[in-house]
């Protein structure tokens, strides 16, 4: 698979508009654009960011509903998520852990490990459901 690439201008301007969709409840919409175009789910970090609770809400239904159907392609996004496991802010951490627990692979669970140490007690919670979430998801062979 080649790699794909968005310029700083089409993230910012791409992550704005799907963000405004979110918050306005178009959640079809933007579905449809994800379909259409993976290179989206490079901003998915930057929508998990966003202040907006109908944003977040709106990016963990899309990502929930994507993942059936393009197990690869919401992959994508985790490039852009895993740094944000160490965001000053909890809320992005425990958002971002539940995120990777839901596309993640093995791979990814030294990473939400990690918080397990976190000081918020729920980030910790969350990491932990992540980490079972991933391994009920890829069983040992």
């Amino acid at each position: 698979m080649s790699r794909i690439s968005i310029s700083e201008a089409d993230e910012k301007e791409f992550t704005q508009l799907i963000a405004d969709d979110l918050e306005s409840g178009a959640l079809e919409k933007v579905t449809e654009l994800f379909r259409y175009n993976k290179t989206l789910f490079l901003i998915v970090g930057n929508l998990i960011k966003d202040e907006r609770m109908k944003v977040r809400l709106g990016t963990n239904m899309l990502m929930d509903e994507l993942r059936e159907e393009r197990p690869e392609d919401v992959k994508l996004a985790l490039p852009g998520l895993l740094p944000l496991l160490q965001n000053e802010n909890p809320t992005i951490r425990g958002d971002t852990a539940d995120m990777i627990g839901m596309i993640g692979s093995n791979e990814h669970i030294s990473a939400l490990q990690e918080l397990l140490q976190d000081s918020n007690h729920q980030v910790v919670e969350i990491a932990s459901e992540a980490i079972d979430n991933i391994i009920k998801e890829n069983p040992p062979n």
